[in-house]
């Protein structure tokens, strides 16, 4: 098993007031799934994201990441677990604009003190992996918008982590560079990628193995599926 979530809760205050976002929340994710998890905006999957990713802590229940119990990890233990164990594909990518395609897919094994050597060999590799070894010293403004969400991808699996998050990874994309970033999807999950994807997206949610939907703070599985797939969700659901 990759993680499991056990009875989450996550409140924010306003002044006084405690507000639920996250509402007792129970998902396990093993090694090799591929998970998409649904809902509309204000629905709590981009708490639940940053939860996952360790980059926020829950108010209640418990958390257990590759074994580790993330509510009695430190800070550094938390960083270290995000930048090992962890690879984060973001909608907008997240690129250094004056680094390389190389330079930047380097950085995780930088922050990980890999030897320069050895860190360029691991980079040149996973940008083969995502088919952008001829793109290697472009930067971000050279490159298409599908070519930067590949370097992210590359980024992200360089250090061959346990999980690869994926939060709107086709959102900034056009019909056929989001298609092509799926595929890739596939084709690491088919080598044993293990991912969780956050989505609003009903055909970029179908790429995965197991859809789960959130919604006001719960997550289900299947329980809005016609809904959500139909785009039957009102304009003011949506807003909510």
């Amino acid at each position: 098993m990759v993680f499991e979530l056990r009875n989450i809760f996550k409140d924010y205050l306003q002044g006084r007031e405690a507000v639920p976002v996250l509402k007792d929340i129970t998902l396990s994710v093993d090694e090799g799934e591929y998970v998409a998890i649904m809902g509309p905006s204000g629905s709590g999957k981009s708490t639940l994201m940053n939860i996952i990713g360790c980059l926020d802590k829950q108010t209640r229940g418990d958390f257990i990441f590759d074994g580790a119990n993330i509510g009695r990890c430190s800070d550094k233990q938390l960083s270290d677990i995000r930048n090992r164990k962890i690879g984060f594909v973001f909608q907008n990518f997240n690129l250094l604009p004056r680094q390389s395609a190389l330079e930047n897919v380097e950085l995780p094994l930088l922050y990980a003190g890999v030897s320069k050597r050895k860190r360029r060999e691991l980079a040149k590799e996973a940008l083969r992996t995502v088919g952008l070894e001829d793109r290697m010293n472009f930067k971000p403004t050279q490159l298409s918008g599908g070519q930067k969400q590949r370097v992210a991808i590359a980024r992200a699996i360089v250090n061959k982590p346990k999980l690869l998050l994926a939060d709107e990874p086709t959102g900034a994309l056009d019909t056929k560079s989001g298609d092509d970033v799926m595929e890739l999807f596939e084709e690491l999950n088919r080598d044993g990628v293990t991912i969780v994807m956050i989505t609003h997206e009903p055909e970029i949610a179908d790429h995965a193995g197991r859809i789960m939907y959130i919604r006001d703070g719960e997550l289900h599985k299947g329980a809005f599926n016609s809904r959500i797939k139909n785009n039957e969700l009102s304009e003011q659901e949506e807003q909510q």
